[in-house]
């Protein structure tokens, strides 16, 4: 498993990485979201703002990307906010498939979470 460090507000960064990563499924045949979904302009919502847009690195090399929500309405409905995570749009760069990488981010995000968004509950 590879240790991933999160880094949160990454607009700028995390967007060419899923959109670098669409075009690859694009590619290969697979259904994924057109370019002009993958702006700023279409991404950025009130729960999902720039901040929520995370990178995140291996080695200090960009290795994925994703956003995560401390709450969304659009799929989950009006839950209280903090309840819970979402991750949105996670893309891991080609050079990192097959290597654990859904594993070592979510093991990166739920530390992040025990100490950031959950330490009341701990």
């Amino acid at each position: 498993m590879e240790n991933v460090e999160i880094i949160f507000n990454k607009t700028d960064e995390a967007i060419p990485v899923i959109r670098e990563v669409a075009e690859w499924g694009r590619n290969i045949g697979l259904w994924v979201w057109l370019d002009e979904w993958l702006t700023p302009n279409e991404l950025i919502t009130e729960e999902a703002k720039p901040e929520n847009f995370c990178i995140g690195k291996v080695n200090g090399k960009v290795a994925c990307a994703f956003i995560l929500q401390n709450s969304d309405s659009e799929y989950w409905g009006l839950t209280p906010e903090n309840e819970a995570v979402y991750l949105h749009k996670f893309c891991v760069r080609r050079e990192y498939a097959h290597r654990e990488m859904t594993k070592s981010v979510v093991e990166a995000i739920r530390q992040h979470c025990k100490k950031n968004i959950f330490k009341s509950w701990i």
